[in-house]
Order: structure tokens, then sequence, then C-alpha cells
């Protein structure tokens, strides 16, 4: 199970650093556990508008925030490599960092730019 700070890290990593960052192998379906969580909690809730429920409602709009920010930036470093496989020829596939949807990604990249 991750929590709010581990996607914030995660983010904030991503964000400061030019390689990929490692990521568990399952941070996709943990952060995916983690909004069904929420979401319940915050469905479940008598009062809507308790100080608790208010402020889980925005640490889930943060948290998808965050999310999509970190696969946008992953995305892009991704792209960045294609583009230097490409132009030198060298598959320099940081494939340690990358997620299983991320390899496919890269891979069907330098394909069609082969």
């Amino acid at each position: 199970m991750i929590t709010y700070n581990d996607i914030y890290e995660a983010s904030r990593k991503e964000r400061y650093s030019e390689e990929l960052q490692k990521l568990s192998k399952r941070f996709v379906l943990n952060f995916s556990e983690y909004l069904k969580d929420k979401k319940e909690f915050t469905s479940k809730e008598d009062d809507p508008f308790s100080d608790v429920v208010l402020k889980t409602k925005k640490q889930l709009e943060n948290a998808i925030t965050l999310f999509k920010e970190l696969m946008l930036r992953r995305r892009k470093k991704i792209l960045a490599l294609v583009l230097i496989a490409a132009e030198t020829g060298i598959s320099k596939q940081d494939f340690d960092n990358m997620l299983d949807f991320e390899k496919d990604l890269f891979e069907n990249l330098i394909k069609c730019m082969g």
C-alpha cells in the first residue's frame, strides 16, 4: 500500500532528476488501490463536509495531479531516450527503471523511428 507521501516523493524525485527514477513494479496498481480506498472512505462518511472528509478529498485531488505529472514527466524522458536512440543508432535503454508498459512504449516507438 502506498501513501500520499509516497506519491509526492516519487513525483518530486522524477521532477528533479534527468534520469528515469526507480518505481516499484506495482506502483500503478498500488496507486489505483490508494484511489479506491480514499474514494470509499469519503463516500462512507456520514458528514460529507467534515474536516477529515474535506482533507481526504483535497489529498485525493492532489494525488491525482501528482500522478498525472509523474507519468507525463516519465513519458517525456522515454521520448528523449527514443530520440537519442534514433539519432545515434545506440539504444541507450534504461530498462531497469521502466515499468512494463513503459518498456512496451519504448520498444514500439523505436520500431516506428527505425
